[in-house]
């Protein structure tokens, strides 16, 4: 039996209108505790973060093992956790429902698979297929027409309704920012629409008044600390003190004892 969406759920801080959730993107468990404590009650993971840091390449399947550990490590915050495990690793669908399988064991609420232009009936199928292994976790569909295609409407429309049909709960169309093209699809769609934040596209207020429900940071967080840290290195070699918000030692280890507390109270409660 299906648990109804509430807004408790990870499934129903999808459904309160004009209220989208903003999904900030962790790439460990620093990040995820500090996104925590600023009062976010999910969080995602960001594959690009997860293949750099184990200086493996991005969307080529490479680092499935990499995404557990770090589930596995984020699992048990106090927060609610989605999982980018970009096509599920695998052309297999049953494989996929085995990743989703142990993804739910460690307390992920949400799986974002992409289908990264490949066959609309084998991504369905996995779509289908982890929805049968795991009904409770959210299965947020990722169409690349916009991302790495051309934006053709009538396919990012077929993608949508195939999707849809195998069970999705949510999808996601990366790359989207036309406020027109976003308000066709919300119109065509029974499920909630995620869509890509960029600083050069719609604000998030904009996206809630266009009918979007999922606002997504992607590798945004990821990319500007990196740049952070590297003008903070480029500046203190030519003389400069480093600007911008610097956590102390202290808050840091901070973070360390609130995510230990969290995994304490789970293995207790």
């Amino acid at each position: 039996m299906t648990t109804e969406p509430t807004v408790t759920t990870f499934a129903g801080l999808h459904h309160r209108p004009g209220l989208p959730l903003l999904l900030p993107n962790a790439w460990d468990h620093a990040s995820a505790a500090g996104l925590a404590a600023r009062g976010f009650q999910a969080i995602g993971t960001t594959s690009l973060a997860v293949a750099a840091a184990a200086g493996l390449p991005d969307g080529e399947g490479a680092t499935r093992e990499h995404t557990l550990a770090l589930a596995l490590t984020l699992g048990s915050g106090p927060f609610l956790l989605s999982v980018d495990a970009e096509d599920g690793f695998s052309q297999d669908p049953g494989e996929v429902a085995e990743l989703a399988r142990e993804l739910w064991a460690v307390g992920a609420a949400g799986i974002n698979l992409e289908d990264g232009l490949g066959p609309v009936g084998r991504h369905a199928a996995k779509i289908a297929a982890v929805k049968a292994a795991v009904p409770g976790l959210f299965v947020n569909a990722r169409i690349d027409t916009h991302w790495s295609g051309d934006g053709d409407e009538r396919e990012t429309l077929r993608r949508l309704d195939a999707y849809q049909q195998a069970g999705a709960d949510g999808v996601f169309v990366p790359g989207l920012s036309d406020p027109e093209r976003i308000t066709a699809l919300v119109r065509h769609l029974e499920v909630p629409l995620n869509i890509l934040y960029s600083p050069a596209g719609p604000t998030v207020a904009h996206l809630a008044d266009l009918g979007v429900r999922r606002v997504s940071l992607g590798s945004l967080l990821y990319r500007r600390a990196l740049g952070a840290a590297l003008d903070a290195a480029a500046g203190i070699a030519a003389g400069h003190a480093p600007a911008g918000t610097t956590p102390t030692y202290a808050e840091v280890r901070a973070l360390e004892r609130s995510v230990s507390v969290s995994r304490s109270a789970n293995a207790t409660g």
